[in-house]
């Protein structure tokens, strides 16, 4: 019969690999999960806020993390929008925003509020525009192609899970300037073919479709390139300019909240999800594995672009998406390289949303910028 201690050291081991056993199941389901999120297609709609009262050019929304922001932003409804300003007044449960273009909402409606323009660039802003399709190597995919004088395009590339009105925020500018305009769709958005393998590449294959984009444009006319990328689109732009043979094409580039180094913005999302660091690293061989990309690879800052034209980076330093240290790194890397860099911080505001907190000061950076001397 075994002694008391013996039985007792059984117990232990016993509920040691147990514990075991649970610590590694609950890590890998949760570099499973992180690996997922980064690579996952979604698509999103539906509401997020509902019309309390309406009148007078000021709307009330339910109070949330969103509609409690200050700034210029956008309430889209069934078949109609409004452009909201500033907020007036609020309270716990609710916020009093002004009507800047558009119609009021009636009481009840639910809305969604968010930081991109709605529609396309007609609806935004009343601009004319086509819809072309563009010949990947996947299929066609759709973009709207603003036209202008020249042979300068500027080519607007949306970020992870976007549509293509997040890049028309700087389609106001652009078309002051009288530059062509074509924002363009890539594999697994919305009305563009799929990635064979269903999932997204965090720009590793992406910038293909950026390529596709640039050769059909010079079909259209367009000799050379101004590029603006806004969260994932930047590092489909970096990997642009890393692998394309028609990167020499491009005359400078506007980067916004953009996706610099991927190790550094999964490291952001563990911070995000209260995960330990250490699941970043669970994460990256199962992405690598999913995906077969090398995420090392995906890092201007440690592989900067073989070519590297004029940078204007737009950042707002409370991100928790992208962290606004990818940028300042990459401002460094760029000194010591003698590239053309420079980086613009914004003190509030969200992912992508300097334009939302400050617009005047956004449209004269990227007026500045786009018409500069080289």
């Amino acid at each position: 019969m075994a002694s008391m201690s013996e039985r007792l050291r059984r117990r232990l081991r016993v509920t040691a690999v147990a514990v075991l056993t649970v610590t590694v199941a609950a890590a890998g389901f949760g570099a499973w999960t992180a690996a997922d999120q980064a690579t996952k297609v979604e698509h999103y709609g539906a509401y997020n806020t509902y019309v309390l009262a309406a009148r007078g050019g000021l709307v009330t929304l339910t109070r949330t993390p969103d509609t409690g922001k200050p700034g210029t932003y956008w309430l889209e409804w069934t078949g109609a929008y409004s452009m909201l300003g500033d907020i007036v007044s609020q309270a716990p449960d609710r916020v009093t925003r002004r009507v800047l273009r558009g119609p009021t909402p009636s009481q009840g409606t639910p809305g969604w509020f968010g930081n991109v323009p709605p529609g396309d660039p007609k609806v935004a802003w009343g601009i004319d525009h086509t819809e072309v399709m563009v010949p990947t190597e996947l299929g066609p995919a759709p973009a709207w192609y603003v036209p202008g004088k020249g042979s300068t395009w500027v080519v607007a590339v949306h970020g992870q899970n976007g549509r293509r009105k997040a890049e028309l925020k700087v389609l106001p500018v652009v078309h002051g300037l009288g530059l062509p305009f074509l924002d363009i769709s890539y594999r697994n958005d919305e009305g563009a073919p799929p990635s064979p393998d269903g999932l997204i590449h965090l720009g590793d294959s992406e910038w293909r479709d950026l390529a596709a984009a640039v050769r059909h444009a010079q079909t259209l006319g367009a000799r050379r390139f101004i590029l603006y990328g806004t969260s994932m689109g930047g590092q489909i732009i970096g990997q642009f300019l890393a692998r394309s043979p028609l990167a020499s094409l491009v005359d400078r580039v506007v980067l916004d909240a953009a996706m610099i180094d991927v190790r550094m913005t999964a490291e952001q999302a563990a911070r995000n999800h209260h995960l330990p660091a250490f699941m970043t690293a669970l994460a990256k061989p199962i992405i690598e594995w999913r995906t077969g990309i090398d995420t090392d690879r995906l890092s201007l800052i440690h592989h900067p672009p073989r070519i590297r034209p004029p940078l204007l980076l737009i950042h707002t330093v409370p991100d928790t998406d992208h962290p606004i240290q990818e940028p300042r790194d990459l401002i460094t890397v760029a000194r010591r390289l003698g590239w053309d860099a420079r980086l613009a911080e914004f003190a509030e505001g969200q992912h992508t949303e300097a334009w939302n907190v400050d617009r005047p000061r956004y449209d004269r950076l990227i007026n500045d910028f786009l018409t500069r001397r080289p």
